[in-house]
């Protein structure tokens, strides 16, 4: 059965697919991809799914809101390079915390070049767990990356040799708390290692196991033979954290679009990404990662940025999984 998406606002029906999407692009942790959209008369609604929570690794719904906040960037980026000004309105019903936000195209707009370049960046976009090369990533690149992020009302923080020490022995032991923890490793297990049939969850063919001696702890979400790195001295790639001053869902959900912006501005450098999940899981540590930090910021993600080996993309769901609905949307 095909999906029949309505035009939305200002947008013709294959717009509002198109959009759709490319919010489906996002990341998400494990590949979960805990979205749903609806498309009304009115705008587009989006939703978290509350059957995709991970319970363990992601008991408070940070990681959910974060991704569903990568995916409502991707939305209105792609709305934006119609021509369309996307309004967006966050939690707009505060008794369900599920909608998350409603986007209305209101009308024409003149198309803002950075934003519309953004916009292609999303297909190309996709995380890289390959091991990356020794290849220096410039340290200009880190004050463009901070501008992105602080577009979306987050912070991105240099951090010195001192910061970075600290947060390499805070990534190896909540890598090594995950671990020894059961319950994790089993809900771990369940996403990752998918075979090439699924539409969620990490593939073998996407995963990518560090070279020995590697600072940074990976988590091995399989092995990819073919098109790795050679052998040689683990690299030290560019590391960074992107927070918020507060820590509420809506904080989250800020967070999430800014550092979708800043992971589309990397992929504009023609640079490779994929994320450093365990200290910010691991609660009493991203406490003790937000005193390293200096106390005034709530680490929310960091990503380890460099160039990798060429990567597939991991699958997505159909849209026909996605879209449910709508419960708020009127003309």
């Amino acid at each position: 059965m095909t999906l029949q998406v309505a035009a939305t606002g200002r947008l013709t029906s294959e717009q509002v697919r198109s959009a759709l999407r490319a919010a489906t692009l996002a990341p998400s942790t494990h590949n979960t991809q805990p979205w749903l959209f609806a498309s009304g008369p009115g705008g587009i609604e989006v939703r978290a799914d509350p059957d995709r929570i991970l319970p363990v690794a992601d008991a408070d719904r940070r990681e959910l809101l974060l991704s569903c906040g990568a995916a409502l960037f991707n939305l209105r980026a792609a709305i934006h390079a119609c021509g369309v000004h996307p309004v967006v309105t966050l939690f707009p019903r505060r008794p369900e915390p599920d909608l998350l936000a409603v986007v209305r195209p209101v009308g024409g707009a003149s198309v803002d070049d950075r934003l519309a370049r953004l916009a292609r960046e999303i297909p190309r976009r996709h995380t890289n767990r390959s091991p990356f090369s020794t290849e220096v990533v410039p340290p200009a690149v880190v004050g463009l990356l901070r501008h992105a992020a602080e577009l979306e009302h987050a912070w991105l923080p240099r951090l010195d040799h001192g910061q970075v020490a600290g947060l390499k022995e805070l990534v190896r032991t909540s890598h090594r708390i995950q671990m020894n923890d059961p319950a994790f490793v089993a809900e771990w297990q369940r996403w990752t290692a998918r075979d090439r049939s699924s539409r969620d969850g990490v593939p073998m063919s996407a995963g990518g196991t560090p070279p020995a001696g590697d600072a940074w702890v990976l988590r091995d979400f399989g092995t990819r033979a073919a098109g790795s790195l050679r052998p040689g001295p683990a690299p030290e790639p560019l590391v960074v954290v992107i927070g918020s001053f507060g820590d509420d869902h809506l904080d989250r959900l800020r967070t999430g679009q800014a550092m979708q912006r800043v992971l589309l501005t990397a992929t504009a450098l023609r640079l490779d990404a994929s994320f450093i999940s365990q200290p910010v899981e691991v609660a009493h540590l991203r406490e003790r990662l937000r005193v390293l930090l200096g106390g005034g910021v709530w680490p929310q993600i960091i990503l380890r940025l460099g160039h990798g080996s060429p990567a597939a993309p991991v699958p997505r769901r159909d849209l026909e999984e996605v879209v449910v609905a709508p419960t708020l949307l009127t003309a």
